[in-house]
């Protein structure tokens, strides 16, 4: 498959190698097919070779941000370039993709994800929410975190109140029931998987798991485990510590559900 279809028409990926078109065309042009690639999970090797055109170096670091134009699409697209370059941030890609401009950038010097996101906001619309996604590595990775911050800006509406910015991980849940794979991962390798560093015999996730079943009574949870209230506590405060989610706090229980569901099926 060597097609893709960009903002500018459908574009073949040698023709364009080829091309023999202005050299600002040209970048634009394939500034496009890399977008596409990424919005379309295209990870493979003629992924690599035109992301490796655009400076991204191999194996390299990378985040997302995304959110609706807060006038035109090339206005903010064009006001993210302008903040990664002020900030001596790496290589950046732009593109749009339902309604939202997205941009994928190589964190370098001060354009860590954090500041660059802050720096970037008044380029969004404040009418809608704008996402920080996560930190990921290479072209599969670049993929996921421009999928995270699609999927995150979808999944907001489930949220009572959405931070601005909001950050891909506010909604792991609903990012995972959106069909986000790398939500699914991080729910099972990350959170799931914490609950069972210690191994077979620890009992956190058997607490924990208890603690979320009996909706949040400590007493009902340490009756049933056979032990006293301050030991559930204390496995709790532990769990809490290692995942970085709390089962007591409402929101991060049901974050911790899923990533248990998920995990249970993940090993069934």
């Amino acid at each position: 498959m060597t097609d893709f279809d960009t903002e500018h028409g459908s574009v073949d990926f040698l023709d364009l190698l080829s091309s023999g078109s202005a050299q600002d065309d040209a970048d634009s042009r394939l500034e496009s097919v890399a977008f596409a690639c990424l919005v379309n999970g295209l990870a493979d090797e003629r992924a690599a070779a035109i992301l490796g055109i655009l400076d991204f170096s191999d194996d390299f670091l990378c985040f997302a941000i995304g959110g609706k134009p807060l006038h035109t699409m090339a206005g903010t697209r064009a006001a993210i370039r302008r903040t990664v370059h002020d900030l001596g941030g790496g290589p950046c890609v732009t593109g749009t993709t339902n309604g939202l401009c997205v941009a994928l950038i190589m964190p370098r010097a001060a354009a860590t994800p954090d500041v660059t996101c802050t720096y970037s906001l008044s380029a969004f619309s404040t009418k809608a929410p704008v996402c920080l996604g996560p930190l990921r590595r290479g072209v599969e990775g670049a993929c996921r975190t421009v999928q995270a911050v699609r999927s995150a800006i979808a999944a907001a509406p489930a949220l009572p109140q959405v931070p601005r910015p909001m950050r891909a991980d506010d909604v792991l849940p609903e990012r995972a029931l959106l069909g986000d794979q790398d939500a699914v991962d991080e729910l099972v390798n990350t959170v799931y998987a914490s609950l069972q560093t210690a191994g077979p015999d620890d009992p956190t996730l058997e607490t924990v798991s208890t603690f979320l079943r009996n909706g949040g009574s400590l007493e009902t949870t340490a009756k049933e485990l056979s032990v006293h209230p301050n030991t559930v506590r204390y496995r709790l405060k532990r769990a809490a510590e290692t995942t970085g989610w709390d089962a007591a706090d409402a929101r991060e229980a049901y974050v911790l559900r899923t990533a248990i569901a998920l995990g249970r099926m993940h090993t069934a």
